[in-house]
């Protein structure tokens, strides 16, 4: 295995580099007879794609899905979904000066000791160029959930740098280009417009939750919900830590607060974040994770080039410098995928149980 598959029963092989003519994925084990069309994909590229606001990369990608298989008359087929997105806004020069040089907090270095080369025109297979077609599989996952169980997804910005953003209404999300719960987000704005001007870049905090997930999807002990979950964030560039429910919070709080409890009309509470034993118990799964400060700056850092020799290195080109501002449809997607890989393996098992009524 390359690295590049994720999921047992819904199969998603994600290919291509930041630079080359094409990214894109097969999905393999999607079932037959859903209606899917670009359309139902290209939602949610538009918002995780680059160039959309002056605090996020300029490359101008029009990230525009092609279905190339797996469904005839607009209707999934039962086989490989294969999509396609071209790269149209290249820039390659701007990587020459590194091809010799490894960037701090990048890939580069990782990347050259395990394969003895690297592609280092906007990270290649590093690059957060590579999460758009999990967002388009993701999107696919997303429908069919929807469809099936009524499963929604949505996520927010909770922290920017060192600036907490309070939690107003998700009703805000879509309005503003931090994917901020707020109303009012000009602090934030000012505080890219400086950090940009400084050649810095800042780490950010998401929040993402799936509502309306049926209870019993995960498996014990190396199959846990809340393992692959944490898994797949991790999967995600610049993810630095992940949290299920409570999370980190967990340990200052006592056992008679963190266990949740239930009651004839449910659940009281939610620190488990909608997991129990790795097994969904129906409730909202809540996560949260934390993404590092972009590596790639302007600001001179010390390296060494591929002989060992001392260097600074500044890093020109095009970055987000704050990726975690485009990442919230990026943690839907990949929360998505991990649910629909367990439905399915959920049906294909227990898919005679008869449903549990208290």
């Amino acid at each position: 295995m390359s690295g590049s598959t994720l999921g047992t029963l819904f199969c998603v092989t994600n290919f291509g580099e930041s630079h080359g003519p094409a990214i894109g994925c097969v999905i393999d084990g999607c079932p037959p007879g859903m209606q899917l069309a670009e359309a139902d994909i290209q939602h949610d590229l538009d918002r995780r794609r680059p160039g959309t606001s002056r605090h996020v990369t300029q490359r101008n990608e029009p990230d525009a899905v092609e279905i190339l298989s797996g469904v005839y008359e607009g209707r999934t087929t039962g086989t490989p979904i294969a999509l396609l997105i071209r790269n149209q806004d290249q820039r390659s020069k701007d990587y020459g000066e590194i091809a010799q040089q490894f960037r701090p907090g990048h890939a580069d270095y990782s990347y050259w000791h395990k394969y003895g080369l690297r592609d280092p025109r906007g990270g290649g297979r590093s690059s957060a160029r590579l999460t758009a077609p999990t967002v388009a599989a993701g999107a696919v996952a997303k429908k069919w959930l929807g469809e099936k169980y009524g499963t929604r997804f949505r996520a927010c910005m909770a922290q920017l740098g060192e600036l907490e953003i309070p939690f107003e209404s998700w009703e805000h999300v879509p309005r503003n280009p931090f994917f901020a719960p707020v109303a009012d987000v000009q602090r934030y704005e000012d505080y890219m417009d400086a950090l940009r001007k400084a050649h810095d870049s800042c780490g950010a905090r998401i929040r993402v939750q799936a509502t309306g997930v049926p209870a019993g999807l995960g498996e014990p002990l190396y199959d846990k919900l809340d393992a692959d979950i944490a898994k797949v964030m991790m999967g995600l560039n610049a993810v630095k830590g992940v949290e299920i429910g409570a999370g980190f919070a967990s340990v200052a709080q006592r056992g008679s607060v963190h266990g949740d409890a239930i009651t004839p009309r449910g659940f009281e509470s939610n620190h488990a974040g909608g997991v129990l034993g790795g097994i969904s118990s129906g409730q909202d799964i809540e996560v949260s994770l934390t993404i590092k400060p972009t590596s790639s700056i302007l600001t001179p850092r010390p390296s060494i080039d591929i002989h060992g020799a001392p260097v600074q290195v500044v890093t020109k080109g095009r970055h987000d410098p704050c990726v975690g501002i485009r990442a919230a449809p990026i943690a839907e997607a990949l929360l998505a995928l991990v649910l629909m890989d367990h439905a399915l393996r959920h049906r294909a098992q227990c898919g005679d149980v008869a449903p549990v009524r208290p």
